[in-house]
């Protein structure tokens, strides 16, 4: 079992460390935590002790710890050190080789490979002091994420939020490497999110696709060590790590980004594609009283025309997502498109934009109905099954 060492800094996104230990350890990592003195203002030492099911290290002053130096065993019986979340003071630290409490201590004293994911305010993220730390800390070999972006605790908005637990876990599984590679070697193409197609310059034609299920898709494959190409329609979602992303906006975009990835081992066709496009106007269409007219045309069906491809995957999976008959209408859209395998889910409710997932997985041998799960559990499990397939 591979090991981790985790550092938790003080500061909003301390919280965060729980669901990372979760991940963690259902990956079969263990987990070990150190907790600065400001993570404890944000979560307990029996919290994380809870998860983990280790004792959490807390002071570098514990006389039955130190008597045996626990701070230097500490630093070497992990395979790998992670610093999340990696406070601005944490980074300045580190750059610095300061060592006045344990986690610095630590850091100083190992002799593994270290991570670390900041999250801070934007401002200071930005500030050239911090720019220069992690570039500093990048030229010594630590490997430093990047930071999300989006609307944070203090009210500001940009990059600083802590990368989502799911990114930093595969980022860990990358470093880690070893027998976490079963994909090493294959290209993988997914797509992922919704489709624009646009009505006039402000307005288009969407559905309610987060793309949140195709990110931890292409992240979970490339945790397992595939080359993963994503094609991405308009989302708000940080890259996972390890992946390469293409960013489009209609379904012709992605139809054409498709053909350009290939060839590719699989493809696992994620994306809620629009299924019309609209002759688009010019300017704006005013209100005059009278309804606007559209004429919509049908949009290329990328997985029927990846199915057919004369590049065509060996493993070609398709999403199916119904509202009523959701086993029956996915069956018959894997014989209807030329998929190996679908995974159908009933959208009626909250999934689209939500945290869970309800899939069936419809191949030529039947129907696997799997339990509601985290759509990182699913990614998981579907990179896995691809990963036997392959």
């Amino acid at each position: 079992m591979k090991r981790i060492l985790l550092i938790v800094g003080g500061g909003i996104a301390a919280y965060k460390a729980c669901e990372l230990i979760r991940l963690c350890r259902k990956a079969g990592i263990g987990v070990k935590c150190v907790l600065t003195e400001g993570g404890q203002h944000f979560v307990t030492p029996m919290t994380l002790a809870a998860l983990s099911e280790n004792q959490v290290y807390t002071t570098l002053w514990d006389l039955k710890d130190e008597a045996e130096m626990g701070h230097i065993q500490l630093s070497r019986e992990a395979d790998l050190v992670v610093v999340a979340p990696a406070t601005a003071d944490l980074l300045a630290k580190m750059t610095a080789g300061i060592a006045d409490d344990l986690a610095t201590t630590l850091l100083l004293a190992t002799d593994k490979p270290v991570l670390a994911a900041p999250a801070m305010n934007v401002r200071m993220w930005q500030h050239a002091a911090t720019r220069r730390n992690v570039a500093m800390l990048r030229g010594d070999g630590i490997t430093v994420l990047e930071p999300d972006e989006g609307p944070m605790a203090c009210g500001e908005y940009g990059p600083g939020r802590l990368p989502e637990p799911e990114a930093i876990l595969a980022a860990i599984q990358q470093a880690l490497g070893g027998d976490e590679k079963r994909l090493a070697g294959k290209h993988v193409l997914v797509t992922a999110g919704p489709t624009h197609e646009p009505i006039d310059p402000v307005r288009y034609i969407a559905n309610r696709s987060s793309g949140r299920q195709g990110y931890a898709i292409a992240g979970a494959l490339a945790a397992l060590g595939a080359k993963v190409t994503l094609v991405s329609g308009p989302v708000t979602l940080p890259t996972p790590a390890g992946v390469t992303r293409v960013d489009v906006e209609t379904a012709q975009q992605m139809a054409n980004a498709v053909a350009q990835a290939l060839p590719a081992d699989a493809a696992v066709m994620v994306a809620a594609v629009g299924d019309w496009r609209a002759e688009a106007a010019d300017q704006k269409i005013k209100k005059d009283g009278t309804p606007p007219r559209l004429d919509l045309s049908e949009n290329p069906d990328i997985l029927a025309m990846l199915a057919k491809s004369p590049h065509r995957p060996g493993l070609v999976v398709g999403f199916a997502a119904e509202t009523e008959r959701v086993i029956e209408h996915a069956t018959a859209k894997r014989e209807r498109k030329g998929a190996d395998w679908i995974v159908a889910n009933d959208v009626s409710g909250d999934v689209m934009g939500g945290d869970a997932n309800t899939v069936h997985l419809v191949t030529a041998a039947g129907v696997e109905s799997w339990e509601t799960l985290p759509k990182s559990d699913v990614a998981r499990r579907l990179a896995e099954r691809i990963a036997d397939a392959l």
